[in-house]
């Protein structure tokens, strides 16, 4: 990088720090560090009033054109980004999925049309979106899916069942692959269909988790509708745009996702303290060793950056959410006898609800399991395994 560059990010850096420093503050403040994973219900309404406080600023999509309502960062100052909004324990996004998942997915694979219609919603967080992949028969093997669409004049008509579906009770909206080719199998006949939520044929349950929150659910589609334009990548696309979504998934934000499990680490290691766990030399190696793959799983990160990481990006969650379910074993190990106890009306403290949340991080967004065979068969060549 040469020093006119390096001076423009150290500008930017010190732009968004001051920004974030200015803006938490006063109905922001206690907003700081609220939210996540396993923390989904916290605040929520408040933080979509931060989120739309964000956009009305400038500060949402970052790294989209600036054509499409973005700031156009570089891969830099994404970084910068994602490091700093981390720093400052500012408080989970809700519109995540619109914007780090669809948006990206709209701009490389949707119609002007599509585009026009819902990328100013995402950019100014008036329109909330949820993922419809997962299903009971289908979860990480996302080419099994079962839930049909079919052409029903100008419109589709969908039915079928989807599960662990994120935020489902909040959004307005949910990308959903459905089989739209009768008779099809596998990889074949799916399409990547864009459904409004807010109609009869929609039910949402929320999931009751390990940690007595609801941020997952079940969504029941029943005859539900959409236009038959809000298909993306064209009719039987499905499966290469939903592997283009799980691309930008894993992409420049799982940075700012490893420095709040810096934050978690340091926090193990306080109670390790505390409690004279770290006296114990297991232990002492397991939080050096845990701090020494954390720093893997951030240059790994850094080297792969940029646009659609495609069948690679399965390395990266394997590495990360091994490593975060592990992290919250140690952490029940440090506390010792206390992790073991609550508070009243099942009060977790942030330890337990790392510990028992992350158990699920090696299941959702693809199982360990099937991350291995796409490692092995799509970026190693190997042979496929047997299958029925």
């Amino acid at each position: 990088m040469d020093a006119t560059q390096h001076d423009a990010d150290e500008r930017f850096r010190a732009e968004i720090r001051g920004w974030l420093d200015e803006n938490l503050t006063g109905r922001f403040a206690d907003l700081r560090g609220r939210g996540g994973s396993g923390r989904e219900h916290e605040d929520f309404e408040a933080r979509l009033e931060w989120n739309r406080h964000m956009a009305a600023a400038g500060w949402t999509c970052v790294a989209w054109p600036v054509e499409h309502g973005g700031r156009g960062l570089s891969i830099a100052q994404q970084v910068i980004f994602h490091e700093e909004y981390a720093r400052a324990d500012a408080p989970a996004r809700v519109n995540h999925l619109g914007e780090e998942l669809l948006g990206p997915t709209l701009i490389a694979h949707g119609t002007p049309e599509q585009q026009a219609r819902f990328l100013p919603g995402i950019v100014a967080a008036e329109e909330l979106w949820c993922q419809g992949y997962s299903e009971p028969g289908a979860g990480s093997d996302l080419a099994a899916v079962s839930t049909k669409a079919q052409r029903v004049g100008e419109e589709w008509s969908i039915t079928g069942q989807k599960v662990w579906t994120s935020l489902a009770q909040h959004a307005d909206w949910c990308f959903v692959i459905a089989r739209t080719e009768p008779g099809s199998a596998r990889h074949q006949g799916l399409s990547y269909l864009l459904v409004p939520m807010d109609q009869p044929g929609v039910e949402v349950r929320p999931i009751l988790q390990l940690t007595a929150t609801s941020e997952f659910n079940e969504v029941f589609f029943d005859d539900a509708r959409t236009a038959v334009d809000l298909v993306v990548g064209g009719e039987g696309n499905g499966f290469k745009v939903a592997m283009a979504t799980l691309g930008f998934e894993r992409g420049v934000s799982t940075l700012a996702q490893q420095i709040a499990f810096r934050r978690e680490l340091d926090a193990v290691i306080d109670t390790a303290t505390r409690t004279g766990a770290i006296d114990d030399a297991v232990l002492r190696d397991r939080l050096v060793r845990a701090r020494m793959e954390l720093e893997v799983i951030r240059q790994h990160a850094l080297r792969t950056l940029g646009g659609e990481q495609g069948d690679s990006a399965s390395v990266t969650k394997l590495l990360w959410s091994n490593w975060h379910r592990s992290l919250g074993e140690l952490a029940m190990d440090v506390a010792g006898p206390a992790s073991l106890l609550v508070g009243a009306d099942y009060a977790l403290d942030d330890l337990q609800t790392l510990f028992l949340f992350s158990r699920s991080d090696t299941i959702y967004g693809g199982s360990d399991e099937i991350q291995r065979n796409v490692i092995a068969e799509r970026v190693l060549g190997l042979p496929r395994e047997a299958r029925p």
